[in-house]
């Protein structure tokens, strides 16, 4: 009865196991902001690598402008050639951002928001739930356009439909191309999305808000091979890496990843650089504490049945009524005796004792007992 219970438990443990590393998995994959390159790329050979400046860095379009046109040298040196015949195809995209605040106002009332001045393809990244309208981007040509949330837009107009609708920011006449779900929760309001927040281009927030610089920039591009697009990244943006932190985002929550952050257990949140990391940032941090707990869990549920096992093994090894020294013995008396055997058919055949059919006969039947052995090797050294 003992053994049954100790069994039923390890069953047990091992399927709490596969339920934790499945709800794992599952939650790691839903973080829409760090999958971009599993929806640039359905083949899983693109990565998406997120660098982070300090408020001070200094960072600029022109540098970021340089930077991107260093890129496609690089694929090249690298072999990645543009294979696709549609003309608008891109080997990669990107996007940079900056905190800060502006003012924005309708006919009805003003208010004073947090906001995010965007350049490149921000929403590719950040595909935040549209209530109404679209998303902009920062590459357009037209730069006043802005994405409001839907606590902006009861304040501004009383209703969450106003994609159309125009608003003043800075006394510039603004369109307002979409209203987005801000992000809701206990994580998402300690990462920073507590209050208001619009999303304008870059020029506005600089020239009409008040900006604290680029301090984030994404890309997704192809990854050759492992590690290809982070060390570029880290190369080219981030060599100081005192004053900025390059993530690879693609590999952030899987399982290796995971166990490494529990060897960082506790100098992981010790952050030493003037770095603020966005709300995205924050949240996916956040996510890694729960997954690295989440993975300390499925190692202890794994751990428990996987000691069981041993335990009986070692008690059915230690009660069998035989060895591998007897084991061995009787394989090779068995031999000797088909050896044995074999040569005596063959002195008979000599002496004319029995023909060749009967001896081939003979033969057969004394190698039926290896072939199996034969066929299980095989099996092996396919496998």
């Amino acid at each position: 009865m003992k053994k049954i219970v100790l069994g039923i438990s390890g069953g047990i443990s091992f399927l709490i196991f596969l339920i934790l590393l499945f709800a794992a998995n599952y939650l790691g994959s839903s973080q829409l902001s760090q999958s971009a390159a599993e929806r640039w790329s359905s083949e899983g050979d693109a990565s998406q690598v997120s660098c982070f400046f300090p408020v001070d860095a200094g960072m600029t379009e022109d540098r970021i402008i340089e930077f991107q046109h260093t890129i496609d040298g690089a694929l090249t040196d690298a072999s990645v050639l543009q294979e696709s015949t549609n003309p608008g195809a891109r080997l990669w995209a990107d996007a940079y951002s900056a905190d800060g605040k502006v003012t924005i106002s309708s006919d009805k009332t003003s208010l004073s928001a947090d906001a995010i001045g965007i350049g490149g393809d921000f929403f590719l990244f950040h595909p935040l739930k549209l209530l109404y309208g679209s998303y902009f981007s920062g590459n357009d040509l037209m730069q006043d356009y802005c994405v409001i949330d839907e606590d902006a837009a009861w304040q501004l107009f009383g209703s969450n439909d106003v994609a159309g609708m125009m608003v003043s920011i800075g006394g510039v006449p603004h369109i307002v191309t979409g209203v987005v779900e801000r992000p809701s929760g206990r994580l998402a309001e300690a990462a920073g999305l507590d209050s208001t927040l619009v999303y304008v281009s870059y020029k506005t927030l600089t020239e009409l808000g008040e900006s604290n610089g680029i301090n984030h920039y994404e890309i997704v591009m192809p990854n050759p091979i492992t590690g290809f697009a982070a060390n570029y990244i880290r190369e080219q943006l981030g060599a100081d890496e005192k004053e900025t932190e390059v993530v690879e985002n693609t590999t952030r929550y899987s399982l290796v990843t995971r166990l490494k952050l529990l060897t960082q257990f506790g100098t992981r949140s010790m952050n030493g650089k003037a770095i603020i990391y966005p709300y995205w940032e924050n949240i996916a941090r956040g996510y890694e504490d729960i997954l690295m707990v989440m993975t300390l869990f499925e190692l202890l549920f794994l751990l428990y049945p996987v000691i069981l096992g041993l335990v009986f093994f070692c008690i059915w090894w230690k009660h069998k009524g035989w060895t591998v020294k007897d084991v061995w013995y009787k394989l090779k008396d068995m031999v000797e005796r088909r050896m044995e055997k074999l040569r005596e058919n063959r002195k008979r055949k000599k002496n004319g004792e029995i023909d060749d059919s009967a001896l081939l006969e003979e033969l057969e039947d004394e190698k039926k007992p290896f072939q199996g052995i034969r066929r299980l090797r095989g099996k092996w050294k396919r496998k």
